[in-house]
């Protein structure tokens, strides 16, 4: 009798061993979500770039100063556009009507002297003219008054185009000064790095003396009207999110918590390179203290269903197969699903026992 217990136990530890897990159905609460990843970003935030290369001279602002609109940011060395900037004023100076008046008040006299010239030289021909009809005088004496006529009639002309000329030149080259002047200003107004937004600074990557490009990011700025939620969804979810739709948020700087939020915007252009598109949401009971470019994930919520017929995702065999308590398949249709439940629409009611498949 003895010598059987041991063979009894072995033998109910491998039955208990081998005994399969049975799940009922239950009715409870579900909700289908779409899963994202993302991060936070204040309102109106950008990387503020240079459009110049330079030597970071001055920071006129630190990390968490507020600054609004046209705010200075930071200065970057700007001798050679300095000098730029006093050549233009010399040449803006130097082309302007102004200093141009000598210049056109000589070439109206040269002008006006040629005109009465040509006034007296054609009088005198007209009296060369009339004498000659009365045999007085010689033809040559006729020729030269004709010739002198003609000769300051040119004259006149040739110092009524010279001023036209003059006028046109100054006027345009004081016009060109005066543009190229302007643009040496717009050029040093470049150097100076200003805010867009109202808001606040959250960053700064470069100190005084260091080098930038254009390609160089500066700082990092950000508005006052709120922190957006931006998520990147796959693009087979896409088609299921729609504005106004719940957010379930949770973020590392909060650990254990959950926040809501709404989808307020869905950008319609897919990332090629990430397969996902771009939504934006805003909380709707924002935490205390946010942080630009913390990362967070959220589940969008798809739909809800209240008293739901709910089984463990581990017990379907494929999409819609389900192992009864007598160790046989069925088909079962389901409905909505989350992380670790599915519903059951048809198939299987609160009475049934299911059994957990093996691995």
């Amino acid at each position: 009798m003895r010598s059987k217990l041991p063979y009894l136990l072995l033998l109910s530890l491998f039955a208990c061993k081998n005994r399969q897990e049975r799940v009922r159905p239950v009715l409870s609460s579900i909700s289908e979500s779409v899963y994202a990843s993302g991060t936070l970003k204040s309102g109106n935030q950008y990387q503020a770039f240079a459009t110049v290369s330079g030597v970071i001279r001055k920071r006129f602002v630190e990390v968490g100063d507020a600054i609004s609109v046209n705010t200075p940011i930071l200065l970057i060395s700007r001798e050679t556009q300095q000098l730029n900037k006093e050549n233009a004023e010399l040449s803006a100076t130097y082309a302007s009507a102004a200093a141009n008046r000598g210049k056109l008040e000589a070439a109206r006299q040269e002008m006006e002297t040629a005109h009465n010239q040509m006034l007296n030289d054609s009088v005198l021909l007209v009296r060369q003219r009339a004498l000659w009809q009365q045999d007085i005088g010689t033809k040559v004496q006729l020729e030269n008054r004709d010739l002198a006529a003609k000769q300051s009639r040119t004259a006149w002309y040739t110092a009524a185009v010279k001023l036209k000329d003059l006028q046109r030149e100054i006027s345009f080259n004081a016009a060109q000064s005066r543009n190229n002047l302007q643009l040496n200003r717009h050029l040093e107004d470049d150097f100076i790095l200003r805010s867009k937004v109202n808001g606040k600074v959250y960053a700064l990557f470069k100190e005084n003396g260091e080098s930038v490009t254009p390609q160089t990011p500066l700082a990092l700025l950000g508005g006052n009207d709120g922190f957006l939620l931006e998520m990147q969804v796959d693009e087979y979810d896409i088609a299921r999110v729609a504005t106004g739709q719940k957010v379930l948020v949770t973020m590392d700087s909060y650990k254990g918590k959950v926040f809501e939020a709404v989808v307020t915007k869905i950008y319609p252009a897919m990332n090629e390179r990430s397969k996902t598109f771009l939504v934006e949401a805003a909380f709707t009971r924002p935490p205390a203290k946010l942080f630009p470019n913390a990362t967070l994930e959220a589940n969008i919520i798809i739909s809800t269903k209240k008293n739901a017929l709910l089984i463990p995702r581990f017990c379907l065999l494929n999409d819609s197969t389900v192992l009864m308590s007598d160790g046989k398949p069925r088909t079962i249709k389901t409905g909505l699903s989350d992380y670790s439940q599915v519903e059951v629409l048809t198939g299987i009611d609160r009475q049934d026992e299911l059994l957990k498949p093996k691995p």
